[in-house]
């Protein structure tokens, strides 16, 4: 049982000889949320017991986090898309709402990319389509190097700060913690593994321009990582676009004012998919 009253199985599936253990909640729609760096599954809980009522929500842990594991691949967002596109089929879901925070949006873009006829609509938060620049590629390696040498405590110094906005960090002490144990939990291969893949991923404006399904993108009013200025270049890529921006929260708006980001993903849901 995942929170009061919500039924949350859990299942790890083979893809590839790597196991991507999931959890889920409700029936009907199907809605695929990818988590955020260095996040797992489990940030999703809110979503999973807030979404529910209306729709089936499926969120796997990206092979290396969670609860499953990195296999050999070399680092690739095409190789965490297409194991996105095994697990559809293991679940049995011929097409499905794709959504994804921050490195979960830049894998839901390449799977748009790659595998568009799984796709019924996508939810882009608090990320961006543009490739890193080569100073954010040298800083992901950087960093990818030093998780691997000293361990995943590296992130809290690093990484955390800019993850939530001031509100959450001056005020909301537990929410906070949360993230901070979240992180502190993430596996140092697994962190690099993927720093080495978000470093590598392309451009993916020409994914949006070329997206036949409606798309909504979400940004914290105080996100420092992915601000509103690219949360409107790719609302104004996309065909079918809608943009909705979460007061009080920085860039796991998911986590930091999640009945927000609920209502926000349930009125796209509602409006443009059901």
């Amino acid at each position: 049982m995942d929170g009061q009253g919500v039924s949350d199985p859990e299942s790890a599936i083979t893809v590839d000889c790597v196991r991507l253990y999931t959890r889920s909640a409700g029936e009907g729609l199907p809605v695929v949320l990818l988590h955020a760096f260095p996040m797992s599954s489990t940030m999703w809980l809110a979503q999973r017991e807030g979404l529910a009522a209306t729709c089936k929500v499926i969120t796997p842990d990206l092979r290396g986090f969670g609860g499953s594991l990195l296999g050999d691949d070399e680092p690739s967002l095409d190789v965490m898309a297409d194991d996105v596109a095994r697990l559809l089929d293991e679940e049995g879901v011929d097409r499905a709402v794709v959504g994804g925070q921050s490195m979960g949006g830049y894998v839901t873009m390449a799977l748009c990319r790659r595998h568009p006829d799984r796709v019924l609509g996508v939810v882009l938060a608090d990320t961006k389509a543009t490739a890193d620049p080569e100073a954010a590629r040298e800083n992901r390696e950087r960093i990818a190097a030093a998780v691997l040498d000293r361990g995943s405590s590296v992130l809290v110094e690093e990484v955390l700060p800019a993850l939530v906005g001031p509100t959450t960090r001056q005020r909301r002490a537990m929410v906070f913690g949360r993230v901070r144990g979240l992180v502190q939990s993430a596996p140092p291969g697994a962190v690099a593994w993927a720093q080495r893949a978000m470093a590598a991923r392309p451009d993916s404006f020409d994914t949006l321009r070329a997206l036949k399904v409606p798309a909504l993108v979400i940004v914290g009013e105080e996100d420092e990582l992915s601000p509103l200025p690219d949360a409107e270049a790719m609302t104004e890529a996309v065909p079918d676009g809608r943009l909705a921006v979460i007061e009080k929260a920085g860039h796991l708006s998911a986590i930091e004012q999640p009945e927000a980001f609920n209502r926000a993903v349930a009125g796209f849901l509602r409006d443009r998919i059901l």
